[in-house]
């Protein structure tokens, strides 16, 4: 569903900030994003703080949630594509809005710059597969998804727990990375070649 639901946002305004669920963030790492945070030059991203919503209203702001938390990431292009002209967008915004627009320097801000929260985040998110037609799934999931998909293309241990933010690549494992029956699919494909190697030959006398 991912390059669906991808093309599906992309007329959105909050474009942006939704490839970066799908590249695995936790949802209060995006929240929590800075444009300081945000290094087009070099096309990298420092996760080093998060906003989460506790309760129905009180925003909770603090560095990530570990050491190992705390990551530099090369942006995908199409993650760095969005961020570019979501910053020209704010850019415009602010010159409309004049001394009404907040400034508060985060990446998911509204037309007047305050930042967004995750209720904000996911509501756009599922308002999105509720007009596609697509299956509603937890935004949190595709954390989970990006993580098996990345195993599943032969992304290195060691990579693929730094990129998750993890200390240890077991936790990555086995709480992010989960295999459907299509991941499978080629174990399926691999077992036939031991079935036609078992088939008995006539032997000659």
């Amino acid at each position: 569903m991912h390059g669906a639901f991808v093309l599906a946002i992309k007329g959105d305004r909050r474009y942006a900030p939704l490839p970066l669920s799908l590249m695995g963030l936790r949802p209060a790492e995006v929240c929590g994003l800075r444009w300081s945070d945000v290094d087009l030059d070099v096309a990298t991203l420092d996760i080093s703080n998060t906003r989460t919503l506790m309760g129905n209203n009180t925003v909770v702001e603090k560095d990530t949630k570990s050491i190992a938390g705390e990551r530099l990431l090369p942006l995908p292009a199409l993650v760095w594509e969005a961020l570019k002209g979501f910053r020209a967008m704010q850019a415009a915004e602010k010159l409309v809005a004049g001394e009404a627009y907040s400034g508060s320097g985060y990446v998911m801000v509204h037309e007047l710059g305050a930042a967004l929260n995750g209720r904000h985040l996911r509501g756009r998110a599922y308002k999105t597969m509720d007009e596609n037609g697509f299956r509603r799934v937890r935004l949190y999931d595709a954390r989970a998804s990006c993580l098996t998909y990345l195993a599943n293309s032969g992304v290195p241990d060691h990579i693929l727990a730094r990129w998750a933010g993890h200390a240890n690549v077991k936790t990555t494992k086995t709480w992010y990375v989960k295999p459907d029956v299509e991941d499978l699919r080629p174990a399926a494909e691999a077992w036939g070649g031991l079935a036609s190697a078992a088939t008995p030959s006539r032997e000659k006398w």
